[in-house]
């Protein structure tokens, strides 16, 4: 065999090779391939090892069937009230049927968004600015379920539509700080008037609670000291009785009265009279000593 016939079964081999090499597809998890034969759709191929005919079958687009996830730019809306701002959108989608998504509609992620930009300008074109604020999950329902229906013929499942930023005019955003700032004012204001009455309830509840200890304080006073003179009156009115009972017992004679009453005479010149009137009869004074002597025991009794 001539070098020529060598070299030309080589490259006969080779080629052999490389056909029967292509004729074999090996499809990786979580894809499909979507396959045509002369031109038309053949086949979905799952995971796995495949044979194609080599010429006659072609993968046409390899699909990815996990779940997505799809960041759209900022799209400017109007609401009711003829406020206009702009709202970005985060869309997850998952291919369902890759032989819709190829053949269903042409660049299918160029048609969802024109699909939520056009949903969420209808949506909001409904609600007012402040409604539009606070509805977020109202708007994000209401656009998943829209959208789900209307790429079902294309092979897509919209799982979940999220509106990541809304972004009002720059004049509506100073408006709307100075409003939180003015109810954050508000509330402050609110707050300290409240604790400002709180402190003065506590105030006047301590102020009344101190008085009435005070009072009460007081009233203790006088009457420990209204028992104690009576005490002292009472020990004052038995020390009297027992000093007469000691002379009635002791059997004072006239002498003795007389002499008591000399003292008495002293006691009284001592003091701070200026008169002094003497009785010209001293029998007369030992009367009136025996007569205070007998009020005192009947006193006592």
């Amino acid at each position: 065999m001539t070098t020529f016939g060598i070299i030309l079964l080589i490259v006969l081999a080779i080629v052999a090779l490389a056909v029967v090499g292509a004729a074999f597809t090996i499809v990786q998890q979580a894809n499909r391939y979507v396959v045509e034969r002369l031109g038309a759709y053949h086949q979905t191929l799952s995971v796995g090892l495949h044979f194609i005919i080599p010429f006659i079958d072609r993968i046409t687009k390899k699909v990815s069937i996990k779940e997505q996830v799809v960041d759209f730019p900022p799209q400017p809306v109007i609401t009711k009230d003829n406020v206009t701002m702009q709202i970005d959108t985060v869309v997850f989608y998952q291919v369902t049927d890759p032989k819709l998504f190829t053949y269903g509609v042409h660049n299918p992620l160029r048609a969802i968004e024109n699909l939520t930009a056009t949903t969420l300008r209808n949506i909001i074109g409904e609600l007012e600015l402040d409604e539009s604020l606070t509805s977020r999950d109202l708007i994000n329902s209401r656009m998943r379920i829209i959208l789900d229906e209307a790429t079902d013929p294309w092979g897509i499942k919209i799982h979940r539509v999220e509106v990541k930023n809304i972004i009002p005019p720059k004049d509506i955003r100073e408006a709307m700080e100075k409003q939180m700032r003015a109810e954050r004012e508000r509330r402050q204001s609110i707050l300290i008037a409240e604790g400002e009455k709180r402190a003065a309830i506590l105030n006047a509840e301590g102020d009344k609670e101190s008085a009435i200890l005070r009072a009460e304080a007081e009233k203790e006073v006088r009457i420990k000291e209204a028992e104690g003179r009576a005490k002292a009156i009472i020990e004052v009115q038995d020390a009297t009785a027992k000093g007469i009972q000691m002379i009635k017992k002791a059997g004072a004679d006239e002498a003795f009265l007389r002499l008591e009453a000399y003292k008495a005479m002293v006691q009284v010149a001592n003091g701070q009279s200026t008169t002094l009137i003497v009785p010209s009869d001293l029998q007369g004074i030992t009367g009136l000593t025996a007569t205070i002597a007998e009020t005192m025991k009947a006193t006592k009794k």
